[in-house]
């Protein structure tokens, strides 16, 4: 009986709680990163009036202040915490035009940043609320600098009615939770540890901390490692891109799309991808595009919107998953568009002088005919294939203009009753708002030419998600044009290193359906769709994701009172730094999961063109340099996929010099040496000749040596002893034309494989060698010249002494 009651007593003492960190875990604030709250500090105290644009020494003086006050609480008082007043006590307020009697001011403008930016997670407090009605004991533990009292306003100004039954902050208590502050709240509440349980989101405050005094952890991570990776890569490219812009305050996006990755069920890489990266860029898109037909809607017009496929295809699915059926799906291309609105020769023209090859076949499928002329043409072609740009100087000369007027006329009958079978009262519709990726209007103006040429009177406006905006001043007077990744958002050069990559988003976005050719009808014609099945499948599988995130997005948004896309150009701007990340700074994931994909060149052709392909730039940065490989033309087609697969530091020299921030003094080469090398003829006779060895802003050294066909050179003799005797061979190039100039500016540099070359007196392993002796040299073999000239060039990296 006695050891009955005993135990009894034992239970009844025996104290459970649920502890809560505050900051991250139960409130979770509506910015991009904690020193958001510094940068609405700026502006809510007052210095962004007196001192404009400097929102980012502000808060990096704000951070350093805490970090001297807490250094110095370390040597007075063995203790790093500190209050938020011993903080401001260390700022320097004469820079911002202030006096130390401010420092109030400064507090009370941090607070009421604090209180406007946090918000209670609604996952949070359904956890403690049910924890509460339980029977524990709950309430919070912080490392904060701000006292119990202002943190109890501050969790009620974010959860009206809110109470607890204990509230620890660290200032407080002179220590942290990594220290003793659990400690002091075990003690002080009379608390069981082994029955008791502590969440939040700091592996070493949180976890560990609650391990090392036995209290059960339960670990809320803001986002795994790949996100959070995710997000660093994307601040860094916002401030490169968008310089100068307040990078900290999105009104919440990243917190949306952290929550939203949270709250997903675990799938695939390729889900994931569409999650945390596609659907923001799609959701946001969608935003802007509901706000362009809410700007036409004016009184007495009628607007309908239409996504052109099929790069739009996403883009529609995602509006119909967030308004309903209240739009069309167009599948009009630029050719299509070119054929139906040509009265001359000259859409022809533009049109078949971006292909890059085409044979027979090809534009008779394109064109629905054949004229002897034409068939007379690609005849004399060498294999019956043309050049995109021979045939498009040729046609005027092969087609009579009467045919193409005839054809053209026919395409338009069947493209508008395309139309009118797409969009309900198209005849009735007064503007028409034109959805896709963009990027110079295209197919918009192609359409305007056809409305005109058939009496419709029907204004289109372009809503784009990337804009050429220097494009869009020959579009029609009563229409418009817009992206919502503007030139206002990002600069023209940003704009066209993004758009030269754009392909990986376009097969991304794509329908799985062949380009259109026709229509019959209701009914699309289709071209073959040359994709391999993989690669459909992956890109159905990134959609589902991007459709995931913005199925979700809305509700998580009103959960947590969130905007992220209250602010349009806060919202485009972070868009653009989300999709640049994805196509200029992919992570090995993203590399390996999208470097297969094939590009299809959708000019009625069937070619496949590759979207990475590291060897041919490696080749580029030998032969040319590193400023002249990251302007190459397609393919391949992701150039920034290529530089990063060479590794991310060759991928953000890339965006530099996108960015217009890549100084040619700094990465460019400059003369460091000159070196004789040797010139073996076939009779076995030999010179001697100069060349300059060149050092780049990477550390390689570059010898180019050019040759005539007229020389008879069969091998070069490269002294590698003499300038660089230890080091890494990166390979050796050939580009060749019937000048030097052209041929040392060639695209088409040639790489000579590795088992033809000789080592002679040097070790060799892989691409590391070791000059033996001070007559080591690297023989490289010279292949028949098919032109007057080529230029052999040579990349090192050296491991020893720099060449004097």
């Amino acid at each position: 009986m006695k050891l009955a009651t005993a135990g009894a007593e034992r239970r009844a003492q025996i104290v459970s709680a649920w502890s809560f960190d505050v900051f991250d875990t139960f409130l979770l604030r509506a910015c991009t990163t904690p020193d958001g709250v510094f940068e609405r500090t700026y502006e809510l105290s007052g210095i962004s009036r007196t001192c404009p644009d400097v929102s980012a020494s502000f808060v990096q003086h704000r951070i350093q202040a805490e970090s001297r006050a807490r250094r110095t609480a370390k040597e007075k008082r063995g203790a790093s915490e500190v209050h938020i007043d011993e903080i401001y006590s260390f700022f320097p307020f004469r820079l911002f035009g202030l006096s130390r009697g401010d420092l109030n001011d400064l507090v009370d403008a941090e607070f009421a940043a604090e209180i406007e930016l946090c918000r209670a997670n609604p996952d949070m407090i359904r956890q403690y609320l049910d924890m509460k009605r339980a029977g524990h004991r709950v309430g919070f533990i912080s490392d904060t600098y701000w006292d119990t009292d202002r943190l109890a306003r501050l969790l009620r100004a974010c959860h009206p009615g809110l109470d607890w039954d204990f509230l620890y902050a660290s200032c407080d208590h002179g220590s942290g939770k990594s220290e003793t502050l659990f400690a002091t709240y075990l003690s002080e509440q009379g608390i069981d540890a082994g029955a008791s349980f502590h969440v939040g989101d700091n592996d070493k405050a949180d976890i560990k901390g609650a391990k090392r005094h036995d209290i059960h952890p339960r670990y809320y991570p803001q986002a795994t490692a790949q996100l959070a990776s995710t997000f660093q890569r994307e601040t860094a490219l916002f401030e490169l891109l968008c310089a100068g812009a307040p990078s900290r305050l999105d009104h919440g996006a990243r917190t949306l799309r952290r929550v939203v990755a949270a709250r997903g069920a675990e799938r695939s890489q390729a889900f994931h991808l569409g999650m945390t990266v596609l659907g923001p860029v799609m959701t946001a898109f969608d935003a802007f595009v509901t706000r362009r037909c809410a700007e036409i809607a004016e009184p007495g017009r009628r607007v309908a919107l239409g996504f052109l496929g099929r790069d739009g295809f996403l883009p529609h699915r995602v509006w119909q998953g967030l308004h309903g059926s209240s739009s069309a799906y167009l599948e009009i291309n630029r050719r299509v568009g070119l054929i139906a609105s040509a009265d001359t020769m000259q859409p022809l023209v533009d049109l078949f002088s971006k292909v890059f090859k085409i044979d027979a076949p090809t534009f008779q499928d394109m064109m629905k005919m054949m004229p002897p002329k034409v068939a007379a043409f690609f005849a004399t072609c060498p294999g019956g294939i043309a050049s995109g740009e021979d045939l498009a100087a040729a046609l005027p000369t092969l087609i009579d203009p009467a045919e193409i007027v005839m054809l053209a006329a026919g395409l338009r009958v069947r493209l508008l009753a395309y139309l009118r079978q797409a969009i309900p009262g198209f005849d009735d519709c007064t503007d028409l708002v034109l959805a896709d990726l963009g990027y110079s209007g295209s197919v918009q103006k192609a359409l305007r030419r056809i409305f005109d040429l058939e009496g419709l009177e029907i204004r289109l406006h372009g809503a784009y998600l990337m804009s050429l905006d220097d494009a869009f001043d020959d579009v029609a007077e009563d229409d418009s044009a817009a992206g919502f990744i503007s030139d206002l958002v990002v600069t023209p050069h940003v704009k066209r290193m993004m758009i030269r990559n754009i392909a990986l988003l376009e097969q991304i976005c794509c329908s799985a359906d062949g380009s259109v050719r026709d229509y019959d009808g209701d009914k699309v014609l289709r071209e073959i769709n040359p994709r391999p099945e993989n690669q459909i499948v992956l890109a159905a599988e990134i959609q589902a994701g991007a459709l995931a995130f913005a199925g979700a997005a809305e509700e998580v948004a009103l959960d947590f009172r969130l905007s992220p896309h209250a602010a349009p150009d806060i919202s485009a701007r972070w868009c653009a730094a989300t999709l640049a990340r994805l196509l200029l700074l992919p992570d090995d994931d993203e590399l390996t999961l999208l470097g297969d994909l094939k590009h299809d060149v959708n000019l009625g052709t069937h070619a496949l063109a590759p979207m990475i392909d590291s060897s041919f730039i490696r080749r580029q940065i030998t032969a040319r340099g590193l400023s002249a490989a990251c302007t190459v033309a397609a393919p391949p087609m992701w150039l920034a996929g290529c530089f990063a697969q060479l590794s991310p530091s060759h991928a953000y020299l890339y965006a530099l010099f996108g960015a217009n921030r890549l100084p040619a003094d700094v990465f460019e080469e400059s003369p460091c040496a000159s070196v004789q090398i040797g010139l073996f003829r076939g009779n076995g006779e030999a010179t001697l000749e100069t060349v300059t060895v060149h050092r780049t802003g990477l550390g390689e050294l570059r010898v180019r040596i050019p040759l005539s066909r007229a020389m008879g050179i069969t091998m070069i003799a490269l002294p590698l002893a003499k300038f660089a005797p230890e080091g890494l061979l990166h390979g050796v190039t050939i580009q060749s034309a019937d000048g030097v100039r052209d041929a040392a500016e060639s695209q088409d540099a040639v790489g000579i494989a590795a088992e033809s070359l000789t080592f002679a007196g040097v070790q060799r392993t892989g691409s590391h060698y070791r000059a033996e002796n001070e007559d080591g040299c690297l023989l490289i073999p010279v292949a028949p010249m098919t032109e007057e000239i080529a230029v052999y060039a040579v990349a090192i990296t050296p491991l020893g002494a720099r060449p004097k």
